[in-house]
């Protein structure tokens, strides 16, 4: 069954960022995200802001899995400083990895010139039967990490709802 005519299910962002958690900043990565992911066509449930906490972040993505959502994805806190624990964070609720998407995003953003891309320690895998992905925080990684999930998330939801055809 093709998907290219309908929805392609439903999403969450989570922005991993200490600043806008506690609202000292706004938040610019997340309508991005929101507006990259609607034209990918995702329904949005909504942005979560949590701080670069393992516990806060863990949290987000297990409500996200429990909620049903067929993709989430998180943006921030990805890179090699100590604060940077979403990757940490992220393996602890993930049934499945998939290394080689995030091996994608990582060198199609340093090809694009999101060092913060490239550098980036971030995860993508399966959790339930819910896709997480880590994303960079620059909104240079958010567009060309947005550009490369969107051939690559459409296979994986089906293949996940068992409309792959095997």
């Amino acid at each position: 069954m093709e998907r290219s005519a309908q929805r392609l299910g439903r999403a969450l962002v989570v922005i991993v960022d200490d600043r806008v958690a506690h609202r000292e900043r706004d938040d610019s990565a997340g309508p991005l995200v929101t507006e990259l992911l609607e034209e990918a066509g995702f329904i949005v449930d909504g942005t979560v802001a949590v701080a670069g906490e393992t516990v806060d972040i863990r949290n987000a993505l297990n409500t996200a899995v429990i909620g049903g959502v067929d993709l989430v994805v998180t943006v921030g806190g990805t890179g090699v400083s100590p604060r940077d624990v979403t990757p940490d964070a992220t393996s602890g609720v993930l049934d499945m990895p998939i290394p080689g998407i995030a091996e994608a995003l990582r060198s199609s953003g340093l090809a694009a010139g999101a060092m913060d891309a490239g550098i980036s320690r971030g995860l993508v895998g399966v959790s339930g039967s819910t896709l997480v992905v880590n994303l960079a925080g620059s909104r240079s990684a958010v567009r060309d990490g947005m550009a490369t999930l969107s051939a690559l998330v459409p296979h994986v939801i089906d293949e996940l709802s068992g409309l792959d055809g095997a």
